[in-house]
């Protein structure tokens, strides 16, 4: 099976090719340009490097958050148009949980089995306005659902137990989480890895294979427009 998978909930993005479980490449974006401007060239150039045709995609995968909305507006609606015109499934995944994946696996490569199991993974990306969103799995399984919040907030119920942090959030909020976890916090390397390889492994084990129409957003936060239109005049 082929997977060609998009992560665009950070400004760098990635994507990626997987062939029956195994990474075949993956490409990380120019931060400094837009998504527009690089989707979907970005990924022509990975499917021309791995010598595959569009034709030959079994699955697409896209992100569908947490993120700026204009990316996983973009990111999304790229995958949907690929897919669409080669007839393919689109599988949406939670890039909470392809951080989450890539956690568990710096753990179980860290720890001994029954110590890594007692470590929880917090998934962090950067909300800007000093807020995260959030969300924490352990053992694999979420046990706090997406939020966004202030640091100080979730680090006041994280504080007392071993917790590896991981995503751009706690690239830009480090400082704070080792202030309030002393001896308790711990950071995946790198702490915000691209996610396209993940999103691809996360789909090609899904069952359920929508149609892409069917996606949608993980926006947790609601776009500024809506509080705009609701805001008495």
């Amino acid at each position: 099976m082929l997977v060609l998978s998009l992560d665009t909930t950070t400004r760098q993005s990635s994507c990626a090719l997987l062939r029956d479980g195994v990474v075949v490449c993956e490409s990380v974006g120019d931060p400094s340009g837009a998504h527009a401007t690089r989707l979907p060239g970005d990924l022509m150039a990975l499917l021309a490097q791995a010598g595959v045709t569009v034709a030959e995609i079994d699955v697409c995968a896209v992100t569908t958050g947490p993120g700026s909305f204009t990316g996983l507006r973009i990111g999304i609606a790229t995958m949907q148009g690929l897919a669409f015109a080669a007839r393919k499934p689109l599988v949406g995944v939670s890039g909470f949980d392809a951080l989450a994946m890539l956690g568990g696996e710096v753990l179980a490569q860290a720890l001994e089995p029954r110590s890594a199991q007692s470590v929880r993974v917090a998934t962090w990306v950067d909300a800007w306005r000093g807020e995260v969103f959030a969300a924490l799995y352990e053992d694999g399984v979420e046990i706090e659902p997406p939020a966004v919040t202030s640091p100080e907030l979730l680090l006041r119920g994280l504080a007392g137990r071993p917790t590896l942090f991981l995503g751009d959030g706690a690239v830009s909020f480090r400082e704070r989480i080792l202030q309030a976890m002393p001896g308790e916090a711990r950071f995946a390397e790198p702490v915000a890895p691209s996610l396209a390889s993940a999103v691809a492994r996360i789909a090609a084990v899904q069952t359920v294979l929508p149609p892409p129409h069917e996606i949608r957003p993980l926006y947790i936060r609601r776009p500024d427009a809506e509080l705009l239109r609701e805001r008495p005049v």
